[in-house]
């Protein structure tokens, strides 16, 4: 074949530090689109991005040419420094060091985005970890208690 084709769909989910309640609507509205670019730039394509004030869940197709860590460094990276210098944001803002990378499915796809855009109505009765803990159940993977909740 004398082209590389993928579509390698990744849930990504991860925490500010301490789950630090920063993302605040004037903090988001910037916030997202620039992860978006920032995706975009390393040749991925965003399907959804939202979250809540304490963690952020991106779907996106992944670059068929860059690595997930790398993606993931490039997008907190960028990000705090945005945050810090937004008039709204926080100058000590930080991500969690961890993230959370699920694969999904082409047919999961719309139930994905559905349960990203309903984040709000979900945390009203879900916290990070326990929705961090079903993923990682649903992904038939183990948390680490002792270092998952920085």
């Amino acid at each position: 074949m004398p082209q590389s084709l993928s579509n390698v769909l990744v849930h990504l989910v991860f925490s500010t530090f301490h789950r630090d309640p920063t993302l605040t609507e004037p903090v988001t509205q910037h916030l997202y689109p620039y992860m978006i670019t920032v995706l975009k730039n390393d040749g991925c394509r965003v399907v959804q991005i939202g979250g809540v004030a304490d963690h952020i869940h991106i779907l996106f197709a992944q670059s068929r040419t860059e690595c997930l860590s790398d993606l993931v460094k490039a997008i907190k990276g960028s990000s705090s420094g945005l945050i810090k210098d937004l008039p709204s944001g926080r100058k000590d803002f930080a991500w969690q060091a961890g993230y959370g990378a699920f694969s999904v499915g082409a047919r999961e796809v719309e139930p994905e985005i559905r349960y990203i855009q309903n984040q709000q109505e979900h945390h009203r009765v879900a916290t990070f970890k326990d929705e961090f803990r079903e993923l990682m159940r649903l992904a038939n993977m183990e948390v680490d208690e002792r270092y998952a909740w920085e």
